[in-house]
């Protein structure tokens, strides 16, 4: 509807329904229309990568959850920086907003239009620029597939410091732009630590070359920084200098059982002090989980009964040494009572046995499918309301419980998954079909506990356009104020991803 945002969820059987709700209200801003004579100039200048038919852009109006959509009728997929750059000082002359878009695997609704924003997509600037064998670094376009880009690493001896559920589609652009987090963040820390530089073209087309390939580089601002986890609404990402770390030619994995929650964060400061700089990876997740992925994608758990499951990774350079430590750890583990039961698969496929009982054979991709493939299971099992919340470690799993009993019998299910190592807990609620009721019963109650322990209401989503609103949960005033500033100096019309991260009024 005019002057409001219009919602859409996907039922279980995946049709969609349209949905209205005065959190997701939003007024359009006064911008353009576009009209036949934009749709000209754009076919000009980028001849065959202009796309105006209604069929065509569906699925680049609607998120991978299908839970908010826009009706954008114009999408441009330019193919190098300078394209990009002429792009956006026309939309900024003419006053037409923007959306930039990577491979739309957002979970936040920050990835699609709103209104009718031009969609500016990302999939054509796949070309690696470089990579320097010695000091491990690659620079490559935004558009860059994260799977094909490991791959391309893997080649060379070296690997990408991020891995994601949605690394065969996702765009290392979007990855920075939302400042994404990860399977490996515990052993490589965040983008923030391994971006060394960045294009980025700002909303009235001038491109700002800070793509440096230098570990240190202490001259002014690091003004990099100010675009990493700013969702394309400071400026549109269009290469990338990162720091890629060697590949690990030992790698082991451990799937584990535990009996509470409290044996999971017993058994993670024993495996830390044990492994120390072998562990590459802990996560977590709850028996709700593992029966819908068993239910839903058929894939079957090596280890049952427990209700909490721990994966643990471990990668080094010396195979010997890497499986004498993971078994010391496993055996400690074991006869301490912290683990009941386990699985180990290293990465030449043989089983490793300690002095415990090893179930079943595993390689590593379907240990970790166990894991990576939790969302996709949830989405067969109704609608979703997803919250990834950084949390102290300890009150991890009590948001969760707390959820569940608040919630009763008005949800299918609440379950609870993540990355333990850095306090990420990703918490979903399943429903037969959306609901209001259900919505306001889950917020602010969610944002409220978190704030109350001094939590994170985004961990590695960002805010987009569904959590918007709740960005005083996690972040003062003052400091919300400064954003604004930044937005306001760095984008003067406001032509780049609106109605997303910031709050409408603060």
């Amino acid at each position: 509807p005019q002057g409001r945002r219009a919602l859409h969820a996907a039922s279980s059987s995946f049709q969609e329904v349209m949905l209205t709700s005065e959190r997701y209200r939003v007024q359009r801003l006064p911008f353009s229309h576009v009209s036949d004579s934009d749709v000209a100039f754009f076919e000009r200048m980028m001849p065959g990568r202009v796309i105006t038919n209604p069929e065509e852009l569906k699925p680049f109006n609607v998120d991978w959850l299908k839970s908010v959509r826009g009706c954008s009728k114009l999408m441009l997929k330019p193919q190098t920086t300078a394209e990009v750059s002429q792009a956006l000082r026309y939309c900024f002359e003419r006053n037409l907003a923007v959306n930039p878009q990577g491979g739309n695997t957002g979970l936040v609704g920050g990835s699609v239009p709103v209104f009718d924003e031009i969609i500016l997509s990302t999939v054509l600037m796949n070309r690696i620029i470089s990579f320097d064998k010695v000091s491990g670094i690659l620079v490559c376009q935004a558009g860059c597939i994260l799977e094909k880009l490991n791959e391309y690493l893997e080649e060379q001896g070296f690997i990408m410091p991020l891995d994601l559920g949605a690394k065969g589609s996702c765009h290392i652009g979007g990855n920075v732009a939302t400042n994404a987090g990860g399977l490996r963040l515990l052993r490589y820390g965040s983008l923030r630590g391994t971006v060394l530089g960045l294009e980025v073209v700002l909303a009235d087309g001038s491109a700002l070359d800070c793509l440096a390939s230098l570990r240190k580089d202490n001259t002014g601002y690091d003004l990099k920084q100010l675009f990493i986890g700013s969702e394309g609404t400071l400026g549109v990402i269009t290469a990338v200098s990162v720091l890629c770390p060697q590949k690990p030619k030992a790698v082991n994995l451990a799937f584990l059982g535990c009996q509470s929650f409290a044996k999971v964060l017993e058994t993670f400061t024993t495996c830390r002090a044990m492994l120390g700089e072998i562990l590459s990876a802990y996560e977590f997740m709850d028996e709700k989980c593992m029966e819908l992925v068993e239910r839903h994608l058929k894939l079957s758990s090596p280890v049952t009964g427990s209700p909490f499951y721990v994966v643990i990774e471990t990668s080094g350079s010396n195979s010997t040494h890497d499986e004498e430590k993971l078994n010391s750890f496993l055996e400690q583990a074991m006869t301490s009572g912290l683990v009941t039961d386990g699985t180990v698969a290293t990465d030449d496929k043989k089983i490793k046995a300690s002095t415990w009982f090893i179930w079943i054979f595993l390689i590593h991709q379907m240990l970790w499918s166990l894991r990576e493939r939790i969302t996709e299971a949830l989405t067969h099992d109704g609608y979703v309301y997803k919250y990834d919340i950084s949390l102290p470690v300890g009150k991890l799993y009590d948001l969760v419980t707390d959820t569940r009993a608040l919630l009763g019998r008005s949800a299918r299910n609440v379950v609870g998954y993540g990355h333990l190592g850095d306090g990420n807990l990703h918490l979903n609620i399943t429903a037969e079909s959306y609901s209001h009721s259900l919505l306001d019963a889950i917020e602010p109650f969610v944002y409220e506990w978190t704030a109350r322990y001094n939590g994170s209401i985004s961990a590695e989503h960002g805010l987009g356009f569904k959590k918007k609103q709740f960005i005083q949960y996690s972040k003062p005033s003052e400091a919300v104020f400064l954003m604004q500033r930044f937005k306001a100096m760095l984008d003067p019309k406001a032509i780049l991803n609106p109605y997303k991260t910031l709050p409408s009024s603060f």
